[in-house]
C-alpha cells in the first residue's frame, strides 16, 4: 500500500467521519447546539476540500496510485453517507433524500465494479452530471448542518432545496450510468 500526501488526505477524510458524528454526542455543558452545528459543518468542509485537495496534489505530484483511485471515492461515500445520516436523525433531512442518495452510491459503486470486472469500465466512468450532482451534495450538507442564518441566507431553506436537487441529479445520473451499462449488461445476459 502506497503511502503519500494526497492518500493521507484521503485518510484524514476517513478520520474525520467519526468525528463528525461524534460532535452530536457532546455533552451539553461542552458546546451549545449551536456550537455542535459549527464544528460539524466545519469538519465537512474541511473534508470536502481535502477531496479536491487529494486529487490535485495526486496529479500535479505525479503520485497518483491505484490505492488511492479505489480509497478517494470511498472517503467521499462514507462522508457523505454519515453526514446524511446524521442530518436525518436531527430532522434536517428526509429519509427519502438520504435513501436515494446512499442507494444510488452503492448501486453504481457495484456497478462499476462489475463493468471494472469485465473489462468495460469506461462506459461507466465519472461523468461531468455524476460531478454537478457531487457539488449540489457538498453544498448542500454544509448549509444542513449549519442550520443558522449565514449572510443573510436561510441555510436550511437553501439546504432543503440543494438536497433535493441533488437527490433529482442523483436519479438522473443513476439513469445515466445504468443507460449507459445497459447495452453490456443485455449482452450478458443473452449469452446466458
Amino acid at each position: 500500500m502506497p503511502f503519500n500526501l494526497p492518500i493521507l488526505l484521503t485518510w484524514l477524510r476517513i478520520v474525520a467521519i467519526p468525528l463528525l458524528i461524534a460532535v452530536y454526542y457532546l455533552p451539553a455543558d461542552w458546546a451549545t447546539a449551536q456550537e455542535r452545528n459549527l464544528i460539524a459543518t466545519l469538519i465537512f468542509i474541511a473534508a470536502a476540500l481535502t477531496d479536491w485537495a487529494d486529487g490535485y496534489l495526486a496529479r500535479k505530484l505525479n503520485q497518483t496510485s491505484a490505492f488511492g483511485a479505489f480509497l478517494d471515492p470511498v472517503a467521499d461515500k462514507l462522508m457523505v453517507a454519515a453526514a446524511l445520516i446524521v442530518l436525518v436523525q436531527l430532522g434536517r433531512a428526509d429519509a427519502i433524500v438520504a435513501t436515494i442518495i446512499i442507494g444510488r452510491e452503492i448501486t453504481i459503486s457495484a456497478l462499476r465494479e462489475w463493468m471494472a470486472k469485465i473489462g468495460a469500465a469506461k462506459s461507466v466512468a465519472v461523468s461531468m452530471l455524476g460531478k454537478i450532482k457531487t457539488a449540489a451534495q457538498m453544498a448542500a450538507i454544509p448549509l444542513l448542518l449549519l442550520q443558522a442564518p449565514l449572510f443573510g441566507i436561510d441555510t436550511m431553506l437553501a439546504g432543503e432545496w440543494l438536497i433535493w436537487l441533488a437527490a433529482l441529479l442523483t436519479l438522473w445520473s443513476m439513469g445515466y450510468y445504468l443507460r449507459m451499462a445497459w447495452p453490456e449488461i443485455a449482452r450478458r445476459s443473452a449469452e446466458k
